[in-house]
């Protein structure tokens, strides 16, 4: 039987605790007992977790090696930069891009950005960072995205790493199947409702990214997003 992974709050030595919500939700309503066991992800991989003592919102575990733990092939580090728009679908974005192995989500201040969707997205940062972190045990992934502070797209895509790639509707030439090469690090840029700006594509030029398109169909946000990084996780 597969175990239920857990993502450490905190690592000292061969020690593993889970703490607040992740401590409340094991005890009580897990009811876990001293001595079960479980995969906990720790920063130098994931490892066989023991539990040693439990109280409400604190659960010990001592670690040791998983026996038997395969080799995980490399992957390919997966940024998504995803303009903010409405938060009900956004949430679910992080939640679905999170399960499907993002390395990090940096929501963008685009130009056609709603406004009081640009002024509230700061105030709903942690909200995505508790939601990517209960994907990420969900989906049995061994690290937290991260989730960076809302940033006005000029400044976010001119520090972009890896291979660049601007997702745009208007593009006609490139496939994003295509045009993915074998880079360890990877960048996909998804634009806000109503798509990129005139300004905004020469800025993505300007800086390198490569236009691709998705196919003829004009999908949501979240749903390019998604659909976007499965195909990365496919073909690069």
């Amino acid at each position: 039987m597969t175990r239920r992974r857990w993502i450490a709050d905190r690592i000292s030595g061969d020690e593993a605790l889970l703490l607040g919500k992740n401590a409340e939700h094991l005890s009580r309503v897990l009811r876990a007992r001293v001595g079960q066991q479980f995969e906990i992800a720790t920063p130098t991989g994931v490892r066989l977790g023991k539990i040693v003592d439990i109280q409400p919102d604190r659960v010990a575990f001592s670690t040791t090696e998983l026996p038997h733990m395969e080799a995980e092939r490399a992957s390919t580090k997966i940024h998504i930069y995803l303009a903010v728009f409405k938060f009900d679908r956004f949430d679910w974005a992080v939640e679905k891009c999170t399960e499907l192995g993002a390395s990090s989500i940096v929501p963008l201040i685009a130009r056609r950005t709603d406004a009081h969707l640009a002024a509230a997205a700061q105030k709903r940062v942690e909200r995505w960072r508790r939601m990517a972190h209960e994907a990420a045990q969900q989906s049995r992934r061994d690290s937290v995205p991260h989730i960076a502070n809302p940033e006005k797209l000029e400044k976010a895509i001119s520090a972009a790493a890896g291979y660049c790639i601007v997702l745009a509707e208007n593009e006609r030439e490139h496939n994003l199947r295509d045009v993915l090469d074998q880079s360890p690090e990877l960048s996909l840029a998804v634009g806000p409702e109503g798509g990129w700006t005139e300004p905004e594509v020469g800025f993505f030029r300007e800086h390198k990214w490569i236009a691709a398109s998705l196919g003829d169909s004009i999908l949501r946000a979240e749903t390019a997003a998604i659909a976007a990084l499965a195909i990365a996780q496919a073909f690069s």
